[in-house]
């Protein structure tokens, strides 16, 4: 598999406040440098970055929203929080429409928000439009492996 050239996003660990660069790609989950606490997964792709992003053992939870949709900022805050929740367990990728319309016309994305859901960089999953955060998390977590 080839590697992005993508820097990675540097993240504070939850637990002891290091300073960790997350990748942008990468199979395994990500852990804090110092504590090895699993650290959020979030990150951004576009049409170029987007298969990259999605080949994860992990499951991954792809956003594909817009600036000036209002229910895609509604439901932002809780698609970061369950990157935070659920670290070390699902990775997030969010992709702008509008700047990405080869994922939008490959993954046929008709309305904003589109949720969907990839494992080993398969879809597995998809929830159109805005839903309460309990309905949202529940979705996630019922594609979640048992642990």
């Amino acid at each position: 598999m080839a590697t992005s050239n993508r820097p990675g996003k540097v993240v504070s660990c939850p637990a002891c406040a290091t300073r960790n660069r997350v990748p942008f790609t990468g199979r395994g989950r990500v852990r804090c440098s110092n504590c090895h606490a699993d650290l959020p997964w979030l990150v951004e792709a576009d049409d170029v970055s987007f298969d990259q992003a999605v080949a994860s053992r992990m499951l991954v939870l792809v956003d594909v929203w817009a600036v000036w949709c209002g229910p895609c900022r509604a439901i932002a805050p809780v698609v970061e929080q369950l990157s935070r929740e659920l670290a070390g367990r699902l990775k997030v990728v969010k992709v702008d429409a509008d700047r990405s319309p080869v994922v939008s016309s490959r993954h046929a994305v008709t309305a904003i928000p589109t949720l969907l859901l990839y494992r080993d960089g398969a879809e597995v999953g998809r929830q159109v439009g805005a839903v309460p955060a309990a309905q949202l998390r529940a979705w996630v977590e019922s594609a979640l492996p048992s642990s």
